[in-house]
């Protein structure tokens, strides 16, 4: 394997004119650059990555914390992300925090020192804006993903307010009355409070309506089916199920197929997330679809105009959502 001084002397250039072809930062006339890639070929010259990285100051990788990978939701856009890295020429590495804050920081911190990454992309769980505000100057770029914004952060996320509001609107818009909020948290959680606020300003603009909230420790299947088990030992059957994850209606679906209620002729559900389980269910699953496409891009690009040298404020991107109607509120098909 030959070195960048013989690929040199067999091109007739100078060694820097070869370093400035192999990493096209620097404009090469055409005869020369074909000269010196038929040396490269010839001489099967592959140039050092790590020398690379030591010139440019960078790393080609970044990296994506997200508190839960078991959760389809965070996988699915991962997979988003890890192609829109590599759209950028970047490759992704990804870590798993179980939403644990000291795991959070300690991985935000990473960013203050010599890491093998040129940015971070952070889907926070534990975080507290302390710990955001005493990060807002690290020395590689952070973006954030989720609902909680930071001034001294790029931010990508949904409106999960307007979509839950438009998720409760499409059940009362099907004629139910009776709607229960699955998902609320007792320790203040900011996705779950902003779906709740959202589900209460829907009902709140139904006055023949009755709304009620069931409480989960977790965004989980299992959480969603022992809350739907809470709610059918009560008096009263609600009509409709508003979950606050695909997971948690998951969960429902389940408790109300065991109980013997018909979905959605007795209950109606609907989920947030859209992940594909949802699409395969037995009833399939009506569910608020953030893009995952558009937060992925989204995120992907403020990163690498960081990395750039972008010194602008920092932006706030909201991303589209949709609601995807199926079977469990009465839609046909899959």
């Amino acid at each position: 394997m030959g070195r960048r001084e013989d690929v040199a002397r067999l091109a007739g250039v100078s060694a820097r004119t070869v370093s400035n072809v192999v990493s096209g930062t620097v404009n090469v006339a055409a005869g020369t650059r074909e000269r010196v890639l038929a040396a490269i070929e010839e001489l099967d010259y592959r140039p050092s990555e790590i020398g690379r990285m030591l010139r440019s100051g960078r790393t080609g990788m970044a990296a994506l914390v997200v508190p839960d990978l078991d959760n389809p939701y965070f996988a699915e856009l991962a997979r988003k992300l890890i192609e829109a890295a590599r759209a950028h020429g970047y490759t992704l590495m990804i870590e798993q925090t179980d939403g644990d804050r000291d795991r959070e920081r300690e991985l935000l911190a990473r960013a203050d020192t010599k890491a093998v990454f040129d940015g971070l992309i952070v889907s926070p769980l534990g975080l507290t804006d302390d710990d955001l505000t005493r990060s807002s100057r690290t020395q590689r770029p952070v973006v954030l993903l989720g609902e909680e914004p930071h001034p001294g952060f790029d931010h990508v996320h949904i409106d999960n307010f307007v979509a839950s509001r438009d998720a409760v609107g499409h059940l009362l818009a099907t004629g139910r009355q009776r709607v229960v909020a699955v998902g609320a948290q007792r320790a203040e959680g900011s996705s779950s409070s902003l779906r709740l606020a959202g589900f209460e300003a829907a009902m709140g603009a139904a006055p023949h309506a009755s709304a009620d909230v069931a409480y989960v420790d977790a965004f989980t299947r299992r959480g969603g089916a022992d809350a739907t088990r809470a709610l059918l030992r009560g008096r009263t059957l609600p009509d409709a199920l508003f979950c606050f994850s695909d997971l948690l209606a998951l969960g429902a679906l389940r408790a109300l197929r065991e109980a013997g209620i018909s979905v959605p002729e007795q209950v109606a559900v609907v989920g947030f997330d859209d992940i594909e389980d949802g699409r395969y269910g037995n009833p399939s699953l009506t569910t608020v679809s953030p893009d995952k496409e558009a937060i992925a891009q989204a995120a992907m690009d403020a990163l690498v105009r960081r990395v750039g040298g972008d010194e602008r404020d920092a932006v706030r991107v909201i991303a589209p959502h949709r609601l995807v109607e199926r079977e469990s509120t009465g839609a046909s098909g899959g």
